[in-house]
């Protein structure tokens, strides 16, 4: 007996399948030349009967495994953990309580996430924080017009902003 995410099936064959792909170059006198081999996923067709009081659960169960794209673990002659690409179930007289099925698993690699959830510590810059803008310059007036002396205006940050009087 075999297993698949835990629910047993009886499993008449298994065939793993490994391929690569050779990528070839022509020349002009001669066979081509294979420059590069890239592996293809790994592949497995499965087929066997589902029997008992539970097939018809388990074949539900299956259709729903596959359809949300859910990985599945397969335990059997050989062990393989991947996507159901295809299910196909037969359902003849030759089999009182259950049915035939034919299943085919595709071994996929999924990407993580480069996301990081707490961000490192503000980094200060290597010059000393601005404390002042200076002195500004002052327009002309027209006659008649005081001359008001600016004052120095400090530079405001934002509180929790490193550069921040604290």
């Amino acid at each position: 007996m075999a297993t698949i995410n835990g629910m047993y099936v009886l499993v008449e064959s298994e065939d793993p399948k490994f391929e690569v792909e050779v990528t070839d170059q022509p020349v002009e006198n001669g066979i081509n030349v294979s420059d590069h081999v890239q592996r293809k996923p790994y592949t497995m067709d499965i087929s066997g009967f589902i029997v008992g009081d539970d097939a018809a659960q388990i074949r539900e169960k299956i259709k729903t495994i596959s359809e949300s794209g859910e990985l599945v673990e397969f335990q059997g002659r050989n062990l393989f953990s991947g996507l159901i690409v295809s299910f196909v179930t037969s359902h003849t007289n030759r089999v009182a309580n259950g049915f035939a099925f034919s299943l085919s698993m595709k071994e996929i690699r999924t990407a993580k996430s480069s996301y990081v959830e707490t961000l490192p510590p503000p980094i200060k810059a290597t010059v000393a924080p601005v404390i002042s803008s200076g002195r500004k310059q002052t327009k002309k007036k027209a006659k008649g017009d005081k001359k008001e002396d600016k004052k120095v205006e400090k530079v405001k940050f934002k509180a929790g902003s490193p550069w921040a009087d604290k």
